[in-house]
């Protein structure tokens, strides 16, 4: 009965999103006294789909104004941004999202020498397309995870998803790709594959994919950094990878920086992304330790709405 309230509820939601009237659908749409996750602890343990990894339910995404192996973590002091990463981990935040384009390995493999990495999820990216890395050479899976490897100095990588995919033929032009990259998850030296998607047409893609584990995917009310400017059939192919057990990452929760002077816009996103009930987990970019108390504060109380 209780499944059978929240699908009612989530078909209300989506014609809203239809209508672009989910704005006034904000005090807990989907699931309110229902939701998916445990608690108003905005750290909480959640499940990735069925890839088997548990991780919180916020992450730390390192890739801020980020490309060609440069983002704002980067290029600000090291001690500035090895701080920002230890107090994100002393707040409970055990998921740390990075990409070769990002340039952030190194940054991320000193601050975890302070972290316990059992407890950590490394996730990174592997970059396929022309451009967004210094070198033209584009080696193949193994190649590029043995130096993820060394580069994070961990025997093992949580996550490993190709990076950036527009076109919907991705699963076809980098099937070599994803071979690899299955037969290095048979060998324990990834846990999971998967995605990120920038295009509706890839989305749609990796939610036909047996083979994507966990996708990242941009989501936020407003359109804004997503991959169509109206959200309703985003949140279709989102229920429907939710649905099929693969794990869904929200990004772009205030449209790559965008909506970050808004406080109200915040609010009202967050509470969005965690009432559709099909997101398990949201990274988010910090660029200072006041903006990691702040989200954590916001998530509770989106929460708390959810569970009332």
């Amino acid at each position: 009965m209780e499944e059978k309230g929240m699908n009612m509820h989530r078909r209300h939601f989506v014609r809203a999103l239809s209508l672009g009237t989910a704005h006034l659908l904000f005090a807990g749409p989907l699931s309110a006294g229902c939701s998916k996750y445990a608690s108003a602890n905005p750290v909480q343990r959640v499940k990735l789909g069925k890839s088997g990894i548990e991780t919180s339910l916020i992450g730390f995404g390192t890739g801020i104004k980020a490309g060609n192996r440069s983002s704002f973590l980067t290029r600000q002091d090291k001690n500035k941004s090895l701080d920002l990463l230890y107090h994100a981990y002393e707040k409970g935040v055990r998921f740390i999202d990075c990409a070769d384009s990002y340039g952030t390995h190194g940054l991320v493999a000193e601050a975890m020498k302070n972290m316990d990495r059992k407890n950590l999820t490394i996730s990174t990216k592997m970059w396929v397309l022309k451009g967004g890395i210094p070198e033209e050479e584009r080696p193949d899976a193994d190649i590029i995870v043995d130096r993820f490897r060394k580069e994070l100095n961990t025997d093992y990588l949580d996550m490993v998803q190709i990076h950036c995919m527009y076109d919907g033929n991705w699963t076809d032009a980098h099937k070599r790709q994803m071979d690899i990259l299955e037969n290095l998850k048979a060998k324990g030296i990834i846990r999971a594959h998967g995605v990120s998607v920038h295009s509706l047409d890839a989305m749609k893609a990796a939610a036909e994919s047996p083979w994507v584990d966990v996708i990242h995917v941009r989501i936020n009310p407003y359109g804004i950094a997503m991959d169509k400017p109206e959200p309703a059939e985003v949140v279709e192919v989102i229920n429907q990878m939710h649905h099929s057990g693969k794990g869904v990452i929200g990004m772009k929760l205030v449209g790559e920086g965008r909506l970050s002077d808004d406080s109200e816009k915040i609010n009202h996103s967050l509470q969005f992304v965690l009432g559709l009930g099909s997101v398990d987990m949201m990274i988010i970019g910090f660029e200072e330790n006041g903006q990691i108390d702040n989200y954590l504060l916001r998530t509770e109380n989106a929460l708390k709405k959810l569970h009332s």
